[in-house]
């Protein structure tokens, strides 16, 4: 690491308690610092992650914030799903306190070279893709991030000469200060987390930070073929790459194929990591098949764009299962390929209301209680030669912890179904 001794005695309050404020906690503390932690939920989750940290020096509070956790502290870190409203950020800038993501945490520390990807869709599959292709090109590689290995995780392991490809979000770039990846990339950008921002101009302006503190020795990727990113090049400091469709290629291939073009990886070697790939958990993930029904795990579909990336994707009939926590999509976007393609839809959660809305009279809905029942239901519609999608659309936290478990869930009640597997 670099910076080691930057945190040393410092008093710092990391606000949440999921994967990456129990990352950023015991690295921290590693690092000797002084460490808080608050968290406003008291559940099963945080309290896993209560049993993760590494000492009962490290202070937390759970179902509440306090004043008293951030009086005095000298830095506050952020985990990603902490919006810029909580209280403990609100106090903090109160009193003039810095606060950063943990991104920029994990940044000060790491000597490595970053590529650092966002956009909308897509990020998880190029962050693996690059790293299998580093990899694939005898490179020492750390793939962490917004992927599930939180970066700060992972920074006491990385030496100077490593790679590192980091998935980052909109949500871990409103804090950063440094952060200054090597090569960055966005990918895309279409109708997302209008529950977090107050409309697209507010969400574009989180992603474009992810090359703010980026200079001519560094690069910048964008996609020729959205004109909003494309658009940002007029702004770049970085050199800027562009990756646009091209024939045997998907998007996210292409993306990756800038990269090579950056660091000189020949071509041929990324094309035989393409045909290698065997794909991400929890997207477009076939599950199993049985009695001629095949059951398609897309949990990593929190937006309207992913799931119209998998229906245009699939050629069978399909039942989807959608729904979850509202984010601010417009499920209208989806109406017309679902409709020629759905001949079902059953619908779960907080979200139902509005894509039932949204669907009536062009595709036939069901509603379901739970994921349980929705898979029951879907099975029992199935024909020989249809297609259960899992697609949901939405977040997860009106059922589940994460799009991880949700996904998990649901391959597990697909693998319970009673009759013979094919």
């Amino acid at each position: 690491m670099r910076n080691k001794d930057y945190f040393k005695n410092k008093f710092i309050l990391i606000v949440g308690l999921a994967r990456s404020g129990v990352a950023s906690a015991n690295l921290l503390f590693d690092l000797g610092a002084h460490v808080w932690v608050t968290d406003n939920q008291d559940n099963s989750a945080t309290r896993k992650g209560l049993a993760e940290l590494k000492s009962k020096e490290i202070k937390v509070e759970l179902g509440s914030h306090s004043r008293e956790f951030v009086k005095d502290k000298e830095i506050v870190v952020v985990s990603p799903g902490v919006p810029n409203q909580s209280l403990p950020i609100l106090w903090a800038k109160e009193a003039d306190i810095p606060v950063i993501s943990e991104l920029e945490l994990a940044w000060i520390l790491c000597p490595a070279e970053v590529i650092a990807i966002t956009g909308t869709n897509g990020k998880t599959t190029v962050t693996t893709l690059i790293g299998d292709m580093l990899k694939a090109a005898g490179k020492r590689v750390f793939v962490c991030g917004n992927i599930g290995k939180p970066f700060s995780s992972q920074v006491e392991k990385i030496q100077a000469g490593d790679f590192v490809s980091l998935e980052v979000s909109s949500f871990q770039l409103e804090n950063i200060d440094t952060f200054k990846p090597k090569i960055s990339l966005i990918l895309n950008l279409s109708r997302n987390h209008l529950d977090r921002y107050n409309n697209m101009s507010d969400y574009l302006d989180a992603k474009r930070r992810i090359s703010k503190n980026q200079d001519e020795t560094d690069y910048l990727v964008l996609n020729n073929d959205d004109p909003l990113i494309k658009g940002l090049a007029k702004e770049a400091k970085a050199k800027v790459v562009y990756f646009r469709s091209e024939v045997g290629l998907n998007p996210n291939q292409s993306a990756v194929l800038a990269v090579a073009s950056i660091l000189k990886i020949d071509k041929s070697l990324a094309l035989k990591v393409f045909n290698e790939f065997k794909g991400v958990e929890h997207r477009m993930e076939e599950v199993r098949k049985l009695n001629g029904v095949r059951f398609i795990n897309d949990s990593k579909s929190t937006t309207t764009a992913a799931t119209l990336w998998a229906l245009s994707n699939l050629s069978e009939p399909l039942i989807l299962i959608c729904g979850g926590r509202e984010k601010g999509n417009d499920y209208i976007r989806v109406l017309e390929l679902a409709a020629k393609k759905v001949k079902k839809a059953i619908l779960i959660g907080e979200a139902k209301d509005k894509i039932k809305n949204a669907f009536s009279g062009r595709i036939n809905i069901e509603e379901a209680l739970s994921l349980k029942e929705a898979v029951k239901k879907a099975y029992a519609l199935a024909l020989p030669g249809d297609c259960i999608l899992f697609s949901p659309m939405c977040k997860s936290f009106d059922m589940f912890t994460d799009y991880e478990e949700r996904g998990r869930v649901f391959k597990s009640l697909v693998s319970e179904l009673s009759k013979i597997e094919e």
